[in-house]
């Protein structure tokens, strides 16, 4: 009779929790970030200033590092006039400022930019203020993804495999250590535990060497530049890469350990031996978990002493549980009764299984709600909608889990002594959502004891002879768990393309703190000189808030002197003149000391000229001409 909850229960439990655990995700908001972004630059972006600067500075909205190559400042003609890199501001580690040559021409300037957040990845970006008044000519920068070069794409592909082989290491040695240790001897067991080992190495080395060309966007050559190792080895993701190979070798040693001792056929006390050696592999899984979670989205933000430990556990979660599946899978795959995993050990996995996915439900939730933070973002960002994909795959790995589980309960009740059943009321408190079948019932195995492998007597090996009906729930349940572990690969590349997107909140608070810092009116003062005494003065010009759509129109005149000036008519039109746009009326009105539009409509963004008419007599007029560059509206 098999175990498990009836279709509609286990249907309702399922959908009652899967909207649980999105209510809980975007329940609560709080500012958190991680990826730093741009909130202000001194010059404004687009900005025209009459005086040269003196030095180009950028805030952030976190920390970030800087390299030589972080700020460039590029004149019209494309020459760099920064002579010197990029420093923190008075000591302000979210700033980044650069000394600008002297004796700058006019014209407009392009400033690219390219720093390392507190998180450890790289951001990057352009903009332009012109000096005296805009050029036809502007230098060019790049602007696309930091991570669009080819150290960056490969930076991206190590990424995977190391998450890969921690799931193998860590998952293989779960295995083995808690739900059936003879499986150590068995070679696709061995052979597991060293492509993770490899895999693991491998990529933390390549990640090493290609750290500096990825934060700077060089190229791959460099990743042997002394230079570029000795700044990568002094920061924070270059340790914590040392720390993992460190702590790898430590690995290598327990292995080699482990295999010295299953050959000689020499155990000890196997109580004493597996108690020791779990706590061992438990401290280093954690440990190497703790290598992401110190240099990646979790040691940036709010809540950093709570989101790292969540983090390091939410790994250490996913490696048991995806790293465990594969190990099953390749041991359900193995033909031969007598080379069966028992049963037995497949409803401890089936225990262990639930307490990971327990435990990564509740870290990923909270580590969601910390990067996320509204429903809004789910549509809007891309860390949302990849956000969405994961939760779609992960809901489908659930499915697939309660088919695992139905089969694992119906394979241990196989292969139980004749007379033997499980009990109803142990059956009924099994939960219905988890991976491979949730936790076995006692009367199937005892999640207490330690496990034992065959020859010893334990309750590692089955005593029931399989059949015809364990065979058969068998193979279904090697189904099963096989598309639910392919399911979890999807699932751990979507997550490692989570660890390197810019999280929602970071990407809405640099859109916020940059709008509340952007200058709301473009200012342009300009002279005018009639030739005549007492007919000299300026004319300044205000566009609120200076951006495509209805802009607000103030001017006033002065005198030579700076005082206020009256005069009978001023007149201001706007042209377009790379899209052959106007000449637009701005129909300014005498409003008793200025004139005044409250309805200009500038329909494109660019750079538009100011055609001012200033007229002081019947007969002395003048008009002179200004730019002003128009920005697209900001999107909310």
């Amino acid at each position: 009779m098999p175990t498990g909850s009836p279709p509609a229960r286990r249907s309702s439990i399922a959908l009652v929790l899967v909207a649980a655990v999105l209510a809980l995700v975007f329940a609560g908001a709080g500012p958190a970030s991680a990826h730093a972004g741009l909130s202000g630059s001194d010059p404004a972006e687009a900005s025209v200033l009459q005086t040269e600067p003196q030095h180009v500075t950028l805030t952030f909205t976190e920390s970030v590092s800087l390299s030589d190559e972080s700020l460039r400042v590029l004149s019209p003609n494309n020459e760099r006039v920064n002579p010197r890199p990029a420093q923190h501001a008075d000591g302000k580690q979210n700033t980044a400022r650069v000394e600008l040559s002297d004796k700058l021409p006019q014209g407009t300037y392009t400033v690219a930019w390219r720093v390392v957040s507190a998180d450890g990845h790289p951001i990057s970006g352009a903009f332009v203020f012109s000096i005296g008044k805009t050029s036809g000519t502007v230098a060019m920068a790049a602007t696309g993804s930091p991570d669009d070069t080819a150290a960056g794409r490969l930076y991206g592909i190590f990424r995977y495999v190391a998450y890969t082989g921690l799931a193998l290491l860590v998952g293989a040695a779960a295995f083995v250590l808690v739900c059936w240790p003879a499986a150590a001897a068995v070679r696709p067991v061995r052979r597991l535990l060293a492509v993770g080992w490899l895999a693991l190495v491998a990529s933390t080395v390549a990640l090493l060497l290609l750290r500096g060309p990825y934060e700077t966007g060089g190229q791959v050559a460099s990743a042997f530049d002394p230079e570029h190792l000795g700044r990568t080895v002094s920061g924070r993701p270059g340790a914590a890469l040392i720390a993992r190979l460190a702590l790898l070798a430590v690995a290598a040693v327990l292995l080699k350990r482990r295999a010295v001792r299953i050959e000689r056929h020499d155990d000890g006390s196997p109580a004493e031996a597996d108690a020791r050696s779990r706590l061992t592999w438990a401290g280093l899984a954690l440990a190497l978990a703790c290598t992401w979670a110190a240099a990646e989205h979790a040691s940036a933000g709010i809540q950093v002493p709570l989101a790292v430990p969540v983090a390091v556990l939410h790994l250490v979660a996913m490696g048991v549980w995806l790293g465990g599946l594969l190990t099953l899978v390749l041991l359900l795959r193995r033909r031969g009764n007598d080379q069966d995993v028992p049963a037995s050990a497949v409803g401890r996995f089936s225990t262990l299984a639930f307490a990971a996915v327990a435990v990564l439900v509740g870290t990923g939730v909270y580590q969601s709600w910390r990067q996320v933070g509204s429903w809004d973002a789910l549509w809007t960002t891309s860390y949302g909608k990849t956000l969405v994909v994961k939760i779609a795959a992960v809901v489908l790995v659930l499915c697939a889990a309660s088919f695992s589980r139905r089969w694992t309960a119906r394979l241990v009740n196989a292969t139980l002594p004749a007379g033997e059943n499980l009990p109803l009321p142990e059956r009924e408190r099994v939960p219905a959502l988890h991976m491979v079948g949730g936790p076995a019932a006692p009367a199937a195995t005892d999640p207490g004891a330690t496990p034992e492998g065959p020859g010893r007597g334990g309750d590692g090996d089955d005593t029931a002879p399989p059949g015809p009906r364990a065979d058969g729930h068998r193979r279904a349940l090697r189904r099963t768990v096989t598309l639910e572990a392919v399911l979890g690969v999807v699932v751990l590349a979507i997550t490692t393309l989570l660890t390197g997107t810019q999280p929602s909140r970071a990407a809405a608070e640099t859109v916020a703190v940059a709008s509340a810092e952007e200058p709301q009116a473009k200012v342009v003062t300009v002279p005018f000189d009639m030739g005549k005494a007492g007919r000299r003065g300026s004319v300044q010009i205000t566009l609120a808030p200076g951006r495509v759509g209805e802009n607000t129109v103030e001017a006033v005149v002065y005198t030579a002197d700076a005082g206020l000036a009256t005069v009978p008519e001023l007149r201001l039109t706007l042209t377009q003149e790379e899209l052959g746009i106007g000449p637009l009326d701005a129909r300014l009105k005498n409003q008793k000391g200025y004139w005044a539009a409250y309805d200009l409509q500038l329909p494109m963004p660019g750079v538009w000229t100011l055609n001012i008419t200033v007229r002081t007599t019947e007969i002395d007029q003048v008009t002179v001409h200004e730019t002003v560059r128009i920005t697209s509206p900001r999107r909310p």
